[in-house]
């Protein structure tokens, strides 16, 4: 597989909108771990091994346990490795991520309802939709573990 173009240097414009979206993230109502989870796990299903490598590294800084991140895949069977409202974040990751299956389902906004506001909601929404778009860059533009996006 061999890289393709670099992005920034042909559509400057793009990835500026693109950063505008992770600036607007990294304020937003949700947690950087929460944010880093969603990350991790549409790259994993998309399977994106520059943003698996990218963010595992970036939780790990943040104090995410590598345990957690090993069982990020099979989060369901994890017993209570993780938090039942991280459970549902990663359920709306997987549904948006998958969205040709079903789409976000009733049963899992309803979930999110009992734990997120609205806000928080479309936050994680924006969250899932953008590393969706930075996974597709990726993989179309053939980027490669050490590549810079720049």
């Amino acid at each position: 597989m061999q890289k393709r173009f670099n992005m920034k240097a042909v559509a400057p414009n793009a990835l500026k909108a693109m950063i505008g979206l992770e600036t607007y993230l990294s304020q937003c109502a949700i947690s950087k771990t929460t944010r880093e989870l969603i990350k991790i796990r549409a790259s994993q299903i998309n399977g994106c091994a520059f943003c698996i490598n990218m963010h595992t590294r970036d939780a790990i800084k943040n104090g995410e346990t590598q345990q957690r991140i090993f069982l990020l895949n099979a989060w369901r069977e994890a017993g209570n490795i993780f938090t039942e409202e991280e459970k549902v974040v990663l359920a709306i990751t997987e549904e948006i991520t998958l969205i040709h299956e079903h789409g976000l389902s009733d049963e899992t906004y309803t979930s999110a309802l009992r734990f997120f506001d609205e806000t928080q909601i479309a936050d994680m929404i924006m969250a899932v939709v953008t590393i969706n778009l930075w996974n597709r860059i990726v993989l179309s533009t053939q980027l490669q573990i050490g590549d810079s996006m720049a």
